[in-house]
């Protein structure tokens, strides 16, 4: 049986001392760069160059974009490494008609601040102040207009409360062209029924309702005026059916049908 050849330990050490060079040769470079990367991250993050350059703000109609960048607290001076989201998500939902915020961080300079505010629903007669209400039911106090959208309903009489909420609740589920053409919402509570209101609409008619029933009977609003005589103003009551009665005749009342494929 042939021997195997027999390597000289002399003859391998050249070879072990070459692939250990190698090896550490690899590891000097690896910690070079590991070094030199986090000498250059410590650099840029104490530098101006990790400051934010461009802040972008979403979804905002109601606060101007100056208002929401000081309201974050972020400037040109803000680190981007040190933004805390949720500190600042926290400041942005402190204003009044903000409903939800979010921080986006795009590197390496920009930050986007995304908005959704309530909507304003309606305005509250004051004074001479229209205050705006919002779709939470919230009246906006410290932001009084002094001009109004023209399609939305002033409100009087109403305060925060069960009433304004359910207002709220029944207008939001009437379709847009019958919301629009509300010009005025009084509160006339009766003692029979404390969620009575008066109505005053933009085509000269008046609305007796409840607001337990508001929404589902004030759908049928465009179908009953179909029926009555556009130049005969008067009293439409949806408390109990369907009735008008115009102003110049107290006495003469006229029952109207509701276009049962609508709502």
């Amino acid at each position: 049986m042939e021997k195997g050849k027999i390597v000289a330990l002399e003859d391998r050490i050249p070879k072990l001392k070459e692939q250990r060079r190698r090896k550490a040769n690899r590891r000097l470079v690896l910690l070079l760069i590991l070094f030199f990367t986090m000498i250059v991250v410590i650099a840029y993050s104490q530098s101006p160059l990790s400051h934010v350059k461009t802040i972008t703000i979403k979804g905002n109609g109601v606060y101007s974009a100056e208002e929401l960048v000081r309201q974050s607290g972020l400037s040109n001076n803000t680190n981007i490494w040190k933004i805390k989201k949720e500190e600042t998500i926290v400041k942005l939902q402190r204003l009044s008609e903000i409903k939800k915020a979010d921080i986006q961080i795009h590197w390496p300079s920009t930050v986007i601040i995304q908005v959704k505010e309530y909507k304003r629903i309606a305005y509250l007669k004051q004074g001479n102040n229209f205050l705006p209400v919002m779709d939470n039911g919230e009246i906006l106090k410290n932001r009084e207009a002094n001009k109004i959208p023209v399609n939305s309903p002033i409100l009087f009489e109403f305060k925060e409360g069960a009433a304004l909420n359910q207002l709220v609740k029944e207008l939001e589920k009437l379709p847009r062209e019958i919301s629009n053409s509300i010009s005025e919402i009084h509160y006339t509570p009766k003692k029979t029924d404390p969620f009575h209101i008066s109505l005053f609409m933009n085509d000269g008619f008046e609305v007796s309702a409840t607001l337990r029933s508001f929404s589902e009977k004030m759908v049928h609003y465009p179908s009953i005026i179909s029926q009555l005589d556009p130049n005969k103003k008067g009293i439409i009551d949806l408390e109990v059916g369907s009735y008008f009665k115009a102003f110049e005749t107290e006495g003469e009342e006229k029952e109207v049908e509701q276009d049962k494929g609508e709502g």
